[in-house]
């Protein structure tokens, strides 16, 4: 049944749209003293991504880390933990409320509650050209959640093993030794590296399409705590059509971690948790 619009209806539309979290507040980045230190940055460590499966890997505070597509077009699902504590880990919406939709340079990843610190800072991005399309549509989005194989059950009526969600389970449960189930409570919603989205003009529902990402393209990131990362190289691989396939072309990621060289970070501190005192 539709409902009649009601007499002000066009001025209660126009009514001035208000930024939720302005942010000029927060102390920002030193990105210029980061562009200095990853101009002489030294290798320590790499770890390559199957398609369709996950891997885990580690950063020290200070050091920087890339996600690299080495082959052909493909998206990776991003996790992050605080190396020494499973329970702070990447917070997503609230990533999404301080910054945007889709991340770039100088954003930053931010820790669940009630830690809310940085995690990582983004310093350098290939794809920093893409902006939006014609679609309204970019890169790197923290609004999709994991291809899973729940919603897959619900939707297909079928299972399938390779999901985002699965791959990143099993590649924390090897990093820690734990079982399937305690490992699958600590995946949690992600950064779509590369990956092409958006919402559609008419219904708002959650789009995707092919990935600009090339071979040689790289997201790099400044970590700000120790951390220990899962990344799922998607099978949906560029996600142009589809994910959580058997079918769709894909390729491996790999994931470098560097060190900066010398003094180059001096002055440089790792955040601390929220200062917040709790009720309790």
């Amino acid at each position: 049944m539709s409902v009649l619009p009601p007499e002000d209806a066009a001025a209660r539309r126009l009514r001035p749209a208000i930024v939720c979290y302005p942010v000029e507040g927060l102390q920002p980045p030193d990105m210029a003293m980061l562009e200095a230190a990853r101009g002489d940055l030294h290798l320590v460590s790499s770890t390559l991504v199957p398609p369709r499966e996950a891997a885990s890997f580690e950063v020290k505070a200070g050091q920087f880390f890339r996600i690299v597509c080495p082959e052909g077009p493909q998206v990776g699902d991003l996790n992050l933990w605080n190396a020494a504590d499973l329970g702070e880990r990447f917070f997503s919406g609230k990533t999404r409320a301080l910054h945007a939709t889709h991340v770039g340079v100088g954003d930053r990843l931010w820790s669940s509650l009630p830690h809310l610190r940085p995690m990582a800072t983004i310093t350098h991005d290939t794809l920093g050209w893409y902006g939006w399309d014609e679609d309204g549509g970019g890169v790197h989005d923290v609004i999709g959640t994991r291809c899973d194989p729940y919603t897959n059950r619900l939707l297909s009526g079928s299972d399938y093993h390779h999901c985002c969600h699965s791959n990143l389970t099993r590649a924390l449960a090897a990093a820690r030794g734990l079982s399937w189930r305690e490992a699958e409570l600590h995946v949690h919603d992600v950064l779509n590296v590369f990956m092409c989205t958006g919402f559609t003009r008419d219904t708002h529902q959650y789009f995707m399409k092919a990935s600009p990402v090339r071979a040689g393209d790289f997201l790099e990131f400044f970590a700000e705590i120790d951390l220990l990362g899962a990344l799922s190289a998607c099978p949906g691989g560029d996600c142009g059509s589809t994910h959580s396939s058997d079918t769709a072309a894909c390729h491996p990621l790999r994931v470098d971690v560097f060190e900066a060289a010398g003094n180059a970070l001096n002055g440089w501190s790792s955040p601390k948790r929220s200062a917040h005192q709790s009720e309790a």
